[in-house]
This record gives structure tokens, C-alpha cells and sequence, in this order.
């Protein structure tokens, strides 16, 4: 078991698919999500992603994003935003921030303290 798997351990639930809002996109989640769906990117862009003042994001779709359907339909395309989701580095800055992803996140381990969660984040080795 790896040091992560101690304290997370991704359920695929989905939580993080839903809400009105989505991951940002940068150039090469576009390229690596295009691949995946062997589409050329603008065809990526038209059906399935909105842009906003050059923002490129995942369209919604019923208030979670339009690749979830009982799990992510682009997993290995997935945007890396979604792939480090909830270990995100913000996450280590802000208690309140932790308590919250905490409490929404089915994968992180509900016995751990943000003081633990915070030694074991930054004790991982890339």
C-alpha cells in the first residue's frame, strides 16, 4: 500500500463531477482529451467544452460535467485538474478548505486531522 492509499484512495463517486462549474483546461488537456476521443480539437471544443473570456472548460450538463455518466466517460483523457483532484495543493494552505474537500470527499479517510493530512501531502515523493 502506498503512503497516499493511507489517507486517500479515489472512490469514483463522482462527487467532484457535480456542481455548476468545471476544471479549466490548458493546452495540452486539450490535445491529450482530443486524442482520447480521436476528434481534432475544435470539433472537442464544439461539442463538449465552453469558453469564457479564453477559459476552456467542460460544458455541464444537469449540474455535473458532460463527461460524467456514472463515472468519467474520458478517464485517460481526463484534464490534469480532475487527475490530482482532491490532493490539490490549496488543500494544504487552508483548514477551512481541507474540512470542506473533507467532508464532500468520500476517498479521504474521515479519521485524519488537517495537521496529519498536511505532513502526509507533503512527505509524498513525485
Amino acid at each position: 500500500m502506498t503512503e497516499e492509499k493511507e489517507f486517500f484512495r479515489c472512490r469514483e463517486c463522482g462527487v467532484c463531477c457535480h456542481g455548476e462549474t468545471t476544471v479549466s483546461l490548458n493546452a495540452d488537456d486539450l490535445e491529450r482529451m482530443a486524442s482520447y476521443l480521436k476528434m481534432p480539437i475544435a470539433e472537442l471544443k464544439e461539442r463538449y467544452l465552453r469558453e469564457t473570456d479564453g477559459v476552456v472548460q467542460m460544458q455541464i450538463v444537469e449540474g455535473h460535467c458532460i463527461f460524467y455518466n456514472g463515472g468519467c466517460t474520458v478517464h485517460p483523457g481526463k484534464p490534469w485538474r480532475c487527475t490530482e483532484w482532491p490532493l490539490h495543493p490549496s488543500i494544504l494552505h487552508d483548514r477551512n478548505n481541507f474540512e470542506t474537500i473533507k467532508n464532500s470527499c468520500p476517498g479521504i479517510a474521515k479519521d485524519i486531522s488537517y495537521e496529519k493530512f498536511c505532513e502526509k501531502m507533503v512527505g509524498l515523493k513525485p
